[in-house]
């Protein structure tokens, strides 16, 4: 890194500099006018904390367990697809990233390096992100691979099925898959991301599906559109219910909002939900996650596994998640720009911000743990 990013914003702006624009529009973008993008982030204003004080709070324990497993603080790296494009090695970056921090690693099904690769890195929590497709052989493989790779929970994305308009993304092409012009010469004006991302192996792929797909489509544009043509358009509670019986550890359900439908997910034997609007990439106009967290957490009650993404950029943010019912965060976006910076010391940089955020917020709240705060911290602005 040039400088020492102070935030997450300083990180994004080195990412920005450092791909080409087409790669940086695949990260940043959301669906048509991205409305839902930017109440994504602007929702966290809606509360304030109202601090007390004369605590003790010189102490603190960031540490909470989910599903059995104790991380060290409660966060969790996203699972994002493709990241090959970002860097040469960006999901083994990631992986260790979380590592080194005790937090917990979500694995994409479209990730670049397989289930194996990452299995390599010895994850205390290796968890597995599973999009469904078509050919349910594809999906017991990527089940039985997860098993063997010893993934301790599945995540199952469920508000993906019909991918959302990505205008920005599609800007830098001249048509599906094949870069425009314009966008071929800002990749020639790059030659850093082409050092750093192509010359090690060429077209970055998609490892988790190279069994699967021919040969000519495992790289690159091939291996996106078959990945587009399999998506399951049928799934269901009931396809739902076929993958708990498959998977004998602990579930998740990625991509919920509505309030009725986390309940019916522990209902289907869920052991827990993530909060999702899918970083505003699907349907535009969709509430935040934020919106519907304390109602999410009445409904389903104090023991509830209920975590949350989407928009989350500061420790503040992730303090007010927890106080409104969140057990822990998974970030995206974040990751990504500090892996895109600065490679795996950017991804490093990235979680030690956030983490020494949500650290010093919780100790100017007057808390020593997690389990203290609550909405009583926090007031809502009119």
């Amino acid at each position: 890194m040039k400088r020492i990013a102070l935030n997450i914003d300083d990180l994004r702006h080195q990412a920005k500099c450092a791909l080409p624009r087409f790669a940086f529009s695949y990260v940043e973008g959301g669906a048509d006018d991205e409305q839902t993008l930017e109440d994504n982030r602007e929702v966290f204003n809606r509360w304030r904390f109202i601090p007390p004080v004369l605590n003790d709070s010189s102490q603190r324990d960031l540490s909470v367990t989910l599903c059995g497993q104790r991380l060290a603080a409660p966060l969790l790296i996203a699972p994002t697809g493709y990241n090959g494009m970002l860097r040469f090695g960006a999901d083994a970056m990631l992986a260790r990233t979380a590592k080194r921090a005790g937090i917990g690693y979500i694995q994409s099904t479209v990730s670049t390096a397989s289930i194996e690769e990452i299995a390599a890195e010895q994850l205390p929590q290796h968890w597995f992100q599973l999009y469904v497709l078509k050919d349910s052989t594809v999906t017991t493989g990527l089940l039985d691979r997860a098993k063997a790779a010893g993934c301790t929970t599945l995540v199952v994305s469920v508000d993906a099925v019909h991918f959302g308009n990505r205008e920005k993304d599609k800007r830098n092409y001249r048509r599906p898959m094949k870069l425009s012009l314009a966008s071929m010469i800002d990749v020639a004006l790059h030659p850093g991301w082409v050092w750093r991302t192509l010359k090690p192996a060429g077209m970055p792929g998609f490892g988790n599906l190279k069994p699967y797909v021919p040969v000519d489509k495992q790289r690159g544009a091939g291996g996106a559109s078959y990945f587009s043509q399999q998506m399951d358009t049928r799934l269901n509670w009931e396809t739902l219910s076929w993958i708990r019986s498959q998977w004998q550890g602990a579930l998740l359900i990625k991509g919920i909002l509505a309030p009725e439908d986390a309940q019916r997910a522990f209902a289907t034997g869920a052991d827990g939900i993530v909060l999702s609007n899918h970083g505003g990439r699907q349907l535009e106009g969709s509430v935040s996650a934020m919106e519907v967290l304390a109602e999410t957490r009445q409904l389903c009650g104090p023991q509830a596994t209920i975590l949350i993404d989407s928009g989350f950029r500061r420790g503040t943010d992730v303090v007010k998640a927890l106080a409104l019912g969140a057990n822990a965060v998974l970030l995206g976006r974040p990751m990504l720009y500090g892996v895109a910076a600065a490679g795996e010391a950017g991804a490093q940089r990235a979680l030690e911000i956030i983490l020494q955020e949500v650290d010093r917020t919780i100790a100017q709240l007057g808390c020593t743990s997690v389990g203290q705060l609550g909405p009583h911290l926090l007031r809502a602005q009119r």
